[in-house]
């Protein structure tokens, strides 16, 4: 009987650090957010060079993944403490994009990273399929 009250408390306070970690992250994440806002701000009106467009399509898709990394955090305190899986799946799909746009000098890791896109839409789709979905 101790025992089990003991592993409660123990429990109890990693939730709790748990949480403060999550409050922590996300405040620094919309810290970043915030200085990708001004970053695309200063591509889309200062720069006219030719990489700006390359620049400000890169700094967009950063922007969705900080925003996701909050949104993902916000699911997890709405959702009972439980972090949805189709959550990061979206944020795996985003940085891949991500690094396709960065890293597309070589055509077969384009390739790979198209099949990683691939396979993480059909994970996706059983995941939101009905016999793996909560209740």
């Amino acid at each position: 009987m101790a025992n089990t009250s003991r592993s409660l408390v123990v429990a109890k306070g990693l939730q709790r650090v748990l949480n403060l970690g999550l409050l922590l992250l996300a405040a620094i994440l919309v810290v970043f957010l915030v200085k990708e806002t001004f970053h695309l701000a200063k591509v889309l009106f200062v720069n006219n060079e030719a990489s700006s467009s390359y620049l400000l399509i890169e700094g967009i898709v950063i922007y969705f993944l900080y925003f996701e990394f909050i949104a993902l955090i916000v699911k997890y305190f709405e959702s009972g403490y439980h972090f949805p899986l189709r959550y990061f799946i979206y944020i795996g799909i985003t940085a891949i994009i991500r690094l396709i746009i960065v890293d597309h000098k070589n055509p077969f890791d384009t390739l790979i990273y198209a099949g990683a896109i691939l396979l993480l839409v059909v994970t996706l789709y059983l995941a939101n399929s009905d016999r793996l979905k909560r209740q």
